[in-house]
């Protein structure tokens, strides 16, 4: 099987074209291909075919094989591909994908894609709908107790579910503690991805991020948008932020003209190769 590795700021997934490859257990190749040691290595499995209400639709596995429904950054390589590998001539782009249709804007330098901002859609807050099990018809700046600690998050979905977290530095957090105690609680009935976030001024916030079923990783494109999001519900941040992530920055701005969220940032290609499966 032939496949491209492609990350967003160190966000980094196995892409495959199912234009020309057959991935007949998705679930089991993610797992595989994701391993670090004795795979690929990656974040997770992206499957690029076709579709018949966008231009191209990606399908998402993480690397211990569940299904995720959106990945801002993952979908802008997958921008990045269909266009440099000449699937695609267009500038704009819609990609189908479990959370709806998503629009992407291609940024090309020289035949090289060297940005994409993508439609990210209007953020959902209803809890039931992300879903979080609250009291509230929103969970904003709520308390939870984990590990005997207390808490506070806002809960948003771009598509997927998040939690934000507020804290005074993300230098010290232990995350292989408190990912895991999030992601696996109670209150979350599909597990939950969580940022923590540490606001430097009302545009810049400094961000780690605990995925859903990957851990750690150097960015994530939905959380960047939540924690853009709740940063405006909490009154902490503007509608346009700069999102600092270990992987590098990624640009958010929460329109409130239409209430729909944008998301800027780079997509690399690493290397192409060919596993036997």
């Amino acid at each position: 099987m032939r496949f491209t590795k492609m990350h967003g700021l160190g966000n980094d997934y196995v892409y495959v074209n199912c234009f020309t490859e057959e991935v007949r257990d998705p679930v089991r190749t993610a797992r595989a291909l994701s391993d670090r040691h004795m795979g690929v290595g990656s974040d997770g499995l992206i499957l690029i075919g076709p579709s018949d209400k966008a231009d191209f639709r990606m399908q998402i596995y993480n690397a211990d094989g569940s299904v995720a429904e959106m990945c801002g950054n993952g979908i802008r390589c997958v921008g990045k591909y269909v266009y440099e590998r000449g699937m695609t001539g267009k500038r704009e782009i819609q990609v189908e994908t479990l959370a709806g249709i998503r629009t992407l804007r291609l940024d090309v330098e020289e035949g090289r894609v060297k940005a994409v901002t993508v439609d990210m859609g209007i953020p959902i807050l209803r809890a039931e709908r992300i879903p979080v099990i609250s009291g509230n018809t929103e969970v904003r700046n709520e308390p939870i107790e984990i590990n005997h600690m207390e808490y506070r998050m806002t809960a948003v979905s771009m598509g997927n579910p998040h939690v934000v977290v507020y804290v005074k530095s993300v230098k010290g957090i232990d995350m292989n503690l408190l990912g895991p105690a999030f992601e696996y609680h109670g209150r979350f009935p599909r597990r939950i991805n969580t940022e923590f976030a540490e606001v430097i001024d009302r545009r810049t916030v400094r961000v780690r991020v605990w995925e859903r079923g990957a851990g750690e990783t150097l960015a994530c494109g939905t959380g960047a948008c939540a924690v853009a999001v709740a940063g405006v519900l909490n009154d902490l941040t503007e509608r346009k932020v700069q999102v600092k992530l270990l992987g590098g920055d990624l640009t958010v701005e929460w329109q409130e003209s239409d209430n729909t969220v944008y998301l800027t940032g780079p997509a690399e290609m690493v290397f192409d190769g060919e596993i036997y499966t």
